[in-house]
């Protein structure tokens, strides 16, 4: 398996993020996946992740091959969940994205796993997230690495499940 480098993002990554959510959105809507647009996420929603210190970056080699953003932050939906762990307790990842390029190499679960243990070394007990109804690869790695439904989101582009793993 590749070695993956993480480190937190910093605004001169800004174009190189920018242009891996365009690779991700081509990707997507080849495969009829309607999940992310021009207007969601945007450059300005990665700003605000970086200067809150809250995105990551996944290097193999020299090349860009994940993003995420992890914190505290939800949004008003996910009271929309029956939780079954402690608010106070759990942390959320926001808009994780595997590139193109590394996608259908198991990298997916070996971030996703990454990510778990940085969350769980911060001192949370659990991980929330949200995933599109309609993107049944997300669905795939999130279900098949121990993640929960706890209920439902209705956002611009559709239906979210609301999960939920314990660490």
């Amino acid at each position: 398996m590749k070695t993956i480098e993480y480190r937190l993002g910093t605004k001169q990554d800004l174009n190189d993020i920018c242009l891996l959510i365009q690779q991700a959105i081509g990707e997507m809507e080849k495969n009829n996946i309607y999940q992310w647009d021009d207007i969601y996420p945007a450059r300005d929603d990665f700003e605000k992740d970086i200067d809150e210190h809250t995105l990551y970056l996944a290097y193999i080699g020299n090349t860009l091959a994940a993003l995420y953003v992890i914190s505290s932050d939800c949004d008003e939906q996910y009271g929309n969940a029956q939780w079954k762990y402690d608010e106070k307790t759990a942390y959320v990842l926001h808009r994780f994205c595997v590139s193109p390029r590394f996608q259908n190499q198991g990298i997916g679960k070996k971030v996703l796993r990454h990510i778990e243990e940085q969350i769980k070394g911060m001192g949370y007990e659990s991980v929330r997230l949200d995933t599109f109804t309609e993107n049944p690869f997300a669905q795939k790695l999130y279900l098949h690495n121990g993640y929960e439904t706890r209920g439902y989101a209705n956002w611009r582009k559709g239906k979210f499940d609301l999960m939920e793993k314990k660490l």
